[in-house]
């Protein structure tokens, strides 16, 4: 079922990406750097949101990029040109260039165990399983070279699992299926957090943040695709009542309402009161995502935040900043097929300046 409206054409879904990432980024400056004088982020923004913010965003837009793919082919093939060769690349640069930083000799460093597994593991997906090089941020509060890299497993599996759900979708009605999978994807995550909470395990609480436990945000972001006529329809009552729920205690059996919540306030600062084509600059949000945590790993490790924490974020910023833009440029771009929206802005751009220029 493929929806349409005018507001799916000009919308701030790259701008709010952005700014999504850079939260992350200053989020975890301040608790990898474990400095005091950045605590003030830590009270201003929510990583855990931000997060959730993702998911709902994906849970939209990944299933409009199904509902508009000519193929099961198409789609998968789209969605690889988009996350793959840019996380091949962050990892891979890591990989190497990190045994800068290593207590290890050079060739001690590549021809370690630990080297290969990183390379395996985390290429295809499985950093949980070796996040670590030889001998890199051993010093450091965690030695993790990309723990942001988890949410991006969690991601693929839903792509994966997006052509199944829409295939059931058609077949059991959109709504049956998607808030039955909600219901699932919620009684999973308040076991889990039972679990942790009376066990002390933390096993649980990684338990939770799997894919059964996210599917809600993903979930919530579909309903709001698939029912969109409807919350345009609603629009002011939803709003007011998402609104409420984050500003008004909430009790526990109530916190089963957050991606809902979410996805309705998300989904109304992306589709309204448009700020213009951020696309057409390109798309930095998954650049700043990716390649941040080893950004601030790095300068933790040479002093930076010791030396001024406030200077030592600025630069973090800097360069993850240039980073996504070289990364966008020299790689993203470059394995978009020719009829991506980004692709097609920027050769307007392109074609403007040209006749501007003449």
């Amino acid at each position: 079922m493929r929806v349409d409206s005018p507001r799916l054409r000009q919308n701030n879904f790259d701008l709010i990406r952005l700014l999504l990432a850079i939260a992350v980024c200053l989020l975890h400056a301040y608790e990898l750097s474990a400095r005091d004088e950045l605590s003030i982020i830590d009270k201003l923004l929510s990583g855990k949101i931000a997060i959730e913010s993702f998911f709902v965003i994906s849970g939209f837009l990944i299933f409009m990029s199904y509902e508009k793919s000519r193929s099961l082919v198409d789609y998968f093939e789209k969605r690889g040109r988009r996350i793959y060769p840019a996380y091949f690349v962050s990892v891979a640069l890591a990989a190497v260039l990190l045994c800068g930083l290593s207590e290890l000799s050079v060739a001690s460093y590549f021809r370690s165990d630990e080297f290969f597994r990183y390379l395996v593991f985390n290429l295809g997906f499985l950093n949980f399983i070796q996040p670590d090089l030889p001998g890199v941020f051993a010093e450091n509060r965690i030695s993790s070279v990309n723990g942001a890299l988890w949410t991006i497993k969690i991601e693929v599996m839903f792509y994966l699992s997006v052509p199944a759900i829409a295939w059931l979708s058609r077949r059991a009605g959109y709504a049956r299926v998607m808030l039955m999978l909600f219901v699932a994807s919620t009684l999973y995550s308040m076991a889990m957090s039972h679990l942790h909470e009376s066990t002390g395990r933390g096993v649980y609480e990684l338990l939770e943040k799997q894919l059964p436990g996210q599917l809600r945000f993903f979930i919530a972001g579909a309903l709001l695709y698939y029912f969109l006529p409807y919350y345009e329809r609603h629009l002011k009552w939803l709003v007011l009542a998402s609104g409420m729920y984050f500003l008004l205690p909430v009790t526990s059996g109530a916190e089963a309402l957050k991606p809902l919540a979410l996805g309705v306030l998300v989904i109304f600062f992306a589709l309204y009161n448009y700020l213009g084509n951020f696309g057409k600059f390109g798309d930095f949000s998954y650049g700043v995502y990716i390649l941040h945590f080893p950004i601030v790993q790095t300068l933790v490790h040479l002093g930076f935040f010791d030396a001024d924490p406030w200077l030592a974020l600025a630069l973090t910023v800097s360069l993850t900043l240039l980073g996504a833009v070289l990364m966008w440029h020299c790689v993203e771009r470059r394995w978009l097929l020719k009829n991506s929206h980004y692709v097609r802005a920027q050769d307007g751009m392109a074609q403007l300046a040209d006749k501007t220029n003449a």
